[in-house]
């Protein structure tokens, strides 16, 4: 390589080095530059080569000209090269690593450890609280306790003197960085002390904060520190202080719910727990009060808060660096084991966990964004996706996920559900073969007439037995697993997704169809099969779901067939793609006879034993619900009836509410907005109204839905940084219960709107 085309090259090999743009782009930039210093250029103006000895001075003129000239264009074009590089890599900087985000900011702050280094029954994570104005910035866990730090300079009491709380702070944090298990922010406790802090959930029992102090004035800085522990509700058992460890251990209780102690979920009642700082502390306290440097000092072996004190005398911009590990474990027996771990974590290099979720995250698609809060949504949703699958354990030979890990609750930590499933057209952007494995969790549990759980975990086989009938899911399986493969394109997975999904389908057809008619009605615990299990106009106030055939289980039933007809034509399967066509068609012709309803132009429910709209009373079926609309998403719709469709969701009296599209129409008198499935918002309905918009080609209304969709979902991101199981469609409210995976899918809305 010529020396002046190291020049240009080896910053440019810097640049690529930290930056992430394509390597064609920095080869054709080497290319370039060496074209033109190999050219001679460079060696004309250095005068080597073959000299000309002419003593004519229009000669040396013109051959200085000429250098300048190849000099000038070889700038040009390097200059041109090197702008369109450095645009490039601005463009591909990992998004989660180069934030500025403030209490304000619509993103996600759950974090628990990556899945290789996550287990089912003892898992703890963390919820940053970093925008209550009573209280600090805490990492909170729901029963373990909150974990913070304070600080104080100057003299008096403890009480007076600690900062802790928001408004206390001279400076409130910015979070520079956040992952699914990693968040890095800055704070100012005073005018000219800076903290900055990386916190990282390692693995299930065990997480560590970086905390790094400086001294930003020109005299040198006392300042007192004390990271702590509080419990809110109840206490922390058999605390124990051991100096010879320096650290903390104790227990807490963390008892399962009704639902969980039903099913016999493996549980760890009482965990143990080591907190210990990276220092040695100037004094420890125990306290009776949830705020350690007041209240009365604990008694017993019980406490509500502890904390290690230390005061730390900064030089002009000097700094101090120390860690603070908390680690669990099943026993405080296991205290050799905890001390273990927390010796790993003062040793971790940190930078390392930062860069392999880079990775990870680099999968994801990039969409260009006018809005800055739908971008920080969009990324924030992988955070939750990922976030929630934990690595193969017991029953599971796969990966799975659970409905939320922090905080768990009940049946949301059993395992998988069809329904919950839908967030894996979403998480196979980012994990495409975790993904696969994640339904390979239901093929393997899969019975020989077809039959797959209700629910599939670790510990649990949930079949629901009810009048002599299993209660499965709803059937979206064939349909996720085609879209699935869509992205992934692996063979294997398809034949193996084909296979069960046959099987599967078998299976509705022998047990869902009564009257042998060709339509389908919900079995087993029905309202639980159905979805909609909750507060649904028809099920509460007209009858039990099996007496009804709806457009809800049969739309889903023609896209299972059609998503069976087109992995067997992938396959190679040309008449089996042809049956399955059949089978589609003729499951939608009849969705149209018996359920479509001219006069008002909307889909309903029919009895089963006549296929009318009436079952008590005169057209008491007809009551508008959102799976009156599946038959877009399911392509049965015509031309006609999905303008009228429209017309009806367009309507600002019924369904074009806010915020979405409600789960029953606004019309309705058992409407209520934060009901559960009688008005409320749920983003995975949302998602598939999306697709049947998109697909009868009312994509300005499709883009408009996902506008009202997201509008919700961030506005409580930056209200409470946390995504909900479903929204209000008329103001700004989310309930019941958070970090819920399939609210993940609003990316996959925004995908499709925005390809």
């Amino acid at each position: 390589m010529p020396l002046a085309a190291r020049w240009f090259i080896v910053p440019a090999r810097l640049v690529y080095r930290d930056a992430h743009f394509p390597k064609a782009s920095l080869r054709l930039f080497q290319a370039v530059v060496i074209f033109f210093c190999g050219s001679g250029t460079a060696d004309g103006l250095r005068g080597s080569g073959p000299r000309i000895r002419s003593p004519d001075l229009q000669s040396r003129t013109k051959r200085v000209r000429n250098a300048v000239t190849k000099v000038t264009a070889m700038g040009v074009a390097v200059a041109a090269l090197l702008t369109s590089m450095m645009a490039t890599a601005v463009a591909r900087q990992p998004y989660l690593s180069n934030l500025h985000a403030t209490k304000n900011s619509p993103l996600y702050t759950t974090y628990a450890a990556a899945l290789q280094r996550s287990e089912f029954t003892l898992d703890v994570g963390y919820h940053m609280v970093f925008y209550d104005s009573s209280r600090g910035i805490e990492f909170q866990n729901q029963k373990a306790g909150d974990w913070g730090i304070a600080f104080a300079r100057g003299s008096g009491g403890r009480e007076s003197r600690y900062r802790w709380k928001l408004p206390s702070l001279y400076h409130q944090p910015v979070i520079t960085l956040s992952y699914s298990d990693i968040v890095k922010y800055y704070y100012y406790p005073f005018r000219d002390i800076r903290v900055d802090v990386t916190f990282l959930v390692y693995s299930s029992q065990t997480a560590v904060q970086e905390f790094v102090l400086k001294n930003l004035g020109a005299e040198s800085r006392a300042v007192d520190i004390a990271p702590y522990l509080r419990l809110d509700q109840g206490t922390y058992g058999d605390v124990r202080h051991d100096d010879g460890r320096n650290a903390f251990t104790f227990t807490y209780l963390d008892m399962p719910d009704d639902w969980m102690a039903s099913h016999n979920i493996p549980h760890v009642d009482t965990v143990a727990n080591m907190f210990t700082p990276g220092f040695i502390p100037d004094s420890t306290t125990v306290s009776a009060s949830a705020f350690p440097w007041s209240g009365e000092a604990g008694t017993g072996g019980s406490a509500e808060s502890m904390a290690f004190f230390k005061q730390v005398t900064l030089k002009p911009h000097g700094t101090f660096k120390f860690r603070v590990v908390r680690t669990v474990a099943r026993s405080l027996s296991d205290s050799l084991k905890m001390l273990s771990s927390a010796g790993k974590a003062f040793a971790l290099s940190l930078p390392s966990f930062v860069r392999a979720d880079q990775e990870v995250y680099d999968r994801i698609p990039r969409l260009h964004f006018n809005n800055p809060d739908s971008e920080m949504m969009y990324w924030s949703t992988f955070s939750l996706l990922r976030q929630c699958m934990l690595p193969p354990e017991g029953k599971c030979s796969y990966n799975y996920y659970v409905f939320s890990r922090e905080p768990v609750w009940g049946w949301g930590h059993g395992g998988q559900v069809f329904h919950e499933s839908l967030s894996m057209l979403a998480y196979v952007f980012m994990d495409p073969r975790g993904a696969m494995n994640s339904q390979r969790v239901f093929m393997e549990r899969q019975h020989p007439d077809g039959y797959i759980d209700y629910r599939a975990g670790p510990y649990l086989d949930e079949t629901i037995p009810f009048k002599g009938q299993l209660t499965t899911s709803a059937p979206w399986f064939s349909w996720e697993n085609w879209e699935i493969y869509k992205v992934t394109k692996d063979r294997r997975f398809l034949r193996e997704a084909y296979l069960s999904g046959v099987k599967l389908f078998g299976f509705w057809e022998k047990n869902r169809d009564g009257q042998h008619d060709g339509l389908f009605e919900w079995g087993g615990e029905a309202v639980l099969e159905s979805v909609r299990d909750d507060q649904v106009a028809v099920w509460d106030q007209v009858g039990w779901p099996s007496n009804f055939e709806g457009p809800d289980l049969n739309s889903m039933l023609v896209v299972e067939a059609r998503s069976l007809s087109k992995m067997a034509a992938a396959l190679g399967r040309k008449k089996d793609s042809e049956g399955w066509e059949r089978k589609a068609e003729k499951i939608a012709v009849l969705i149209n006879k018996y359920m479509w309803d001219d006069s008002t132009g909307f889909y309903y429910n029919v009895d089963k034993l006549n296929h009318t709209f009436t079952f008590k009373r005169q057209n008491d079926l007809r009551r508008k619900e959102i799976i009156g609309f599946l038959p877009l998403w399911a392509g049965v719709a015509g031309k006609e009836q999905a303008a009228r469709l429209v017309k009806a969701m367009t309507d600002t009296s019924e369904f074009w509410r806010k915020f979405g599209i409600p789960s029953l129409s606004a019309n309705d008198p058992y409407y209520n907005s934060r009901g559960y499935w009688n008005g409320p918002v749920w983003v995975e309905w949302n998602y598939l109204l999306e697709r049947g918009l998109l697909k009868y080609g009312y994509g300005d209304v499709a883009k408009e839905l996902v506008k009202k969709v997201t509008a919700n979902v961030i506005a409580q991101l930056k209200r409470d940084h946390y995504f909900w199981e479903f929204y209000d469609p008329d103001s700004q409210w989310a309930g019941y219960h958070r970090t819920y995976i399939w609210a993940g899918l609003v990316s996959r809305m925004l995908m499709d709107v925005m390809k």
